[in-house]
């Protein structure tokens, strides 16, 4: 790892994290409260896919919607007004909703094959993104005089990596450059994610054997066709079996470095309780 012992880290004048985890345990407040003090690059992982690898899918499909509306459209062609996505480290929903839920057009859904296809572009952006990782320490040491770096990642980054395979080239250069520190919920916090969730379900990304199964299943469940499928309801079906595919993944990529849990997580107030919790994370580790 790069950092060894709590001594290393706190000693260390360029301190670099990478934060992984499910969805809603706080990788982006750590981020936050870092890049807050000042002398923190925050990294977004997940606004570097909707910026620079999918911005362009993303404006052209509100392009598409727009071209169907004729005052729209003769707009458009005209160079009259200017469609694209406002997408901020806090307001991801450009990039949610581009990625879309399969199911019933009246209702919102995508054909199952182009939900594949938008499924299939973002696994290969965040795969990008993830490898930017290290141009992007270098470029906020040099351009902009950050010492310290933190990446906040997708909570689907297990999806895209094989934590088991020690050569893996995103883990490899991801751990080659920042201490990898896992959040961990517990049952408790599962149990909130599932139910905010199902109030105000997203779409998210999926490992495509997965989302085959999960597919598969839900129209043999419940007997609607493809067409008929209501895309909140497939998805909030789907939202609980993904945590449970996602958790052995998790530990397993935890094994590259460090883990925190998310109690510990919502007691950090500012960058220094930040690092005293990696501090102590390494110092656990050692004792193992």
């Amino acid at each position: 790892m790069l950092y060894t012992s709590p001594h290393d880290w706190t000693a260390s004048d360029r301190k670099r994290l990478l934060v992984f985890g499910m969805s809603g345990l706080g990788k982006t407040r750590l981020a936050s409260l870092l890049r807050g003090a000042g002398d923190w690059f925050h990294y977004s992982v997940d606004y570097r896919i909707g910026t620079r690898y999918m911005g362009e899918a993303i404006a052209d499909n509100a392009k598409r919607l727009a071209m169907s509306v004729p005052l729209l459209r003769d707009l458009l062609m005209s160079d009259s007004i200017y469609i694209g996505s406002n997408i901020t480290f806090d307001n991801l929903a450009p990039l949610s909703t581009y990625l879309g839920k399969p199911g019933d057009p009246a209702r919102g859904g995508l054909p199952i094959e182009e939900y594949r296809l938008r499924q299939a572009l973002h696994r290969d952006a965040e795969r990008a993104a993830l490898l930017d990782t290290g141009h992007f320490i270098d470029r906020a040491e040099t351009l902009y005089g950050y010492p310290h770096f933190i990446c906040d990642s997708g909570g689907s980054i297990c999806e895209v990596v094989d934590p088991s395979d020690p050569g893996d080239p995103i883990l490899r250069h991801l751990s080659d450059r920042c201490l990898m520190v896992h959040l961990v919920g517990s049952e408790a916090h599962t149990e909130t994610l599932i139910r905010r969730f199902d109030a105000a379900p997203k779409p998210m990304y999926y490992q495509p054997d997965f989302l085959d199964s999960c597919w598969r299943d839900y129209l043999a469940e419940t007997g609607c066709a493809p067409h008929e499928v209501d895309p909140d309801a497939f998805i909030r079906a789907t939202y609980a079996r993904a945590l449970a595919h996602r958790a052995p993944l998790y530990a397993a990529m935890a094994r590259w470095g460090v883990s925190v849990t998310a109690d510990e997580v919502s007691a950090t107030r500012d960058a220094a309780d930040v690092v005293e919790m990696v501090a102590a994370a390494l110092a656990r580790r050692q004792r193992d």
